[in-house]
């Protein structure tokens, strides 16, 4: 095997030779064969050793072992304390996935903090296999069934070509210690039910059966590249940019077939995963919307609008009397002026002796009216939005200048009529919107 793994990193992994690498290591017979080839092989090794806390004094003594084993061997070791299971129960989610997030959320801080250029995992064949399975069994797409990437970002996994029974041949014939995690014995877990019940089963019908699921994964991985072409090309097409928003033909998106597989490859990124629903909005009215934690899915007429979730739709931005330029929420230059002369809409006047102190900027409301001027009287925002043909998400944008309960400018479009002044000098009061 070491030839094997020498002749893997030649190819693939030269440059891990001259880079600063963190071995990720449990104390397990797969981290510590990963190990040793890596030392045989003359790589600049760290370890790092995550201690979940989930199994009483096993894990104390496996942290204790992963430091006695970089003392012995001379290399830096970072170790870890998580409280795994405080964390699955604030988040919500199972201890596996507490586990995981928790892992790779400290091995990214430490690669930065220590300037660890790779981070080294020690998955191997067989978690591929058991991977694809798992996946299978929840009804993953194709992006579930490629296998474990061998490289992400930092990330390398230099022993996916290995099988365990290679790992474990290695390991006695070179006398590698490790620890024995008893818990990989039990089968309360799927994967370890997959890995002694199941998997055995299927390797004892073919002989040739890794080579076969090797072949298998490589052809799936063909099959999403080029899927993954066709949906960057969609993209590239139809999904085009504008300011705070991505506008998408539904017409276009009507023609794709089959249209479930596409509407989920399109929009799963942005948190929409339910087919049924992305339908439904393609054949909705305009002003239907889908959200996500991150984004927002509205359908405008013929098209779909993407649109990040804004953080600021509910806050309340205020203005002292004294302030003469403010950069935030929007940029905008306040102040007595008797030179300026209203040229645009841009620029608004008030008489500033009507004025409440301070002024609030903030985004409308259902129950919101004005008095806009030229247009008399008083007027709902909702009905002047739609004479003036406001899309959704310009009513979204739009700031609103208050003073107290009253909107004295929708910015930039009109101001109250209550509150304007043009020709008394001596008390205008004037805003400039230069966003």
């Amino acid at each position: 095997m070491f030839q094997k793994f020498k002749a893997h990193l030649l190819k693939n992994f030269s440059h891990l030779k001259n880079q600063k690498i963190l071995l990720a290591s449990s104390g397990g017979i797969d981290s510590c064969v990963l190990l040793s080839l890596c030392l045989k092989n003359g790589l600049n090794i760290s370890i790092a050793h995550c201690n979940f806390q989930l199994r009483g004094k096993e894990s104390e003594d496996d942290a204790l072992w992963i430091k006695k084993l970089a003392e012995d061997k001379k290399l830096e070791c970072h170790i870890k304390k998580f409280d795994t299971l405080i964390y699955a129960e604030n988040k919500k989610t199972s201890i596996q996935m507490a586990a995981r997030k928790l892992r790779y959320d400290w091995f990214n801080e430490i690669s930065i903090k220590y300037e660890y250029e790779v981070i080294l995992l020690a998955h191997h064949a067989d978690d591929v296999l058991e991977t694809f399975m798992i996946n299978l069994m929840r009804g993953s797409g194709l992006k579930g069934l490629v296998g474990i990437p061998q490289i992400r970002g930092k990330i390398i996994r230099p022993l996916l070509p290995f099988t365990r029974m290679e790992i474990i041949n290695y390991a006695n014939e070179n006398n590698v210690k490790w620890r024995e995690d008893a818990s990989n014995a039990k089968t309360d877990y799927l994967r370890n039910k997959l890995r002694h019940k199941v998997i055995p089963n299927w390797k004892a019908t073919d002989p040739n059966f890794h080579n076969r699921f090797s072949n298998t994964l490589e052809y799936l991985g063909q099959a999403k590249i080029a899927l993954d072409n066709v949906i960057k090309d969609f993209k590239t097409k139809y999904f085009i940019k504008m300011e705070h928003q991505i506008k998408i033909s539904v017409d276009e998106l009507k023609l794709l077939n089959p249209i479930n597989f596409f509407l989920h490859a399109l929009f799963a990124n942005y948190g929409f995963d339910n087919v049924k629903d992305l339908n439904q909005l393609l054949h909705a009215q305009s002003g239907k919307q889908l959200l996500s934690k991150t984004h927002r899915l509205v359908k405008n007429r013929s098209h779909l609008l993407l649109i990040e979730q804004s953080e600021d739709f509910n806050k309340t931005y205020t203005i002292e009397q004294n302030i003469k330029k403010i950069q935030v929420p929007i940029k905008l230059k306040l102040g007595l002026n008797n030179k300026i002369k209203i040229a645009d809409k841009n620029t608004a006047c008030f008489n500033i002796k009507l004025l409440k102190f301070p002024l609030t900027l903030r985004k409308w409301r259902e129950s919101d009216y004005f008095y806009p001027k030229g247009l008399n009287g008083k007027k709902k925002l909702s009905k002047y939005f739609k004479d003036e043909k406001f899309s959704l998400l310009d009513k979204e944008k739009q700031w609103l200048l208050c003073s107290g309960e009253d909107i004295i400018w929708v910015v930039g479009k009109r101001v109250d009529e209550r509150y304007s002044i043009e020709y008394h000098k001596e008390d205008r009061w004037i805003i400039r919107n230069y966003d």
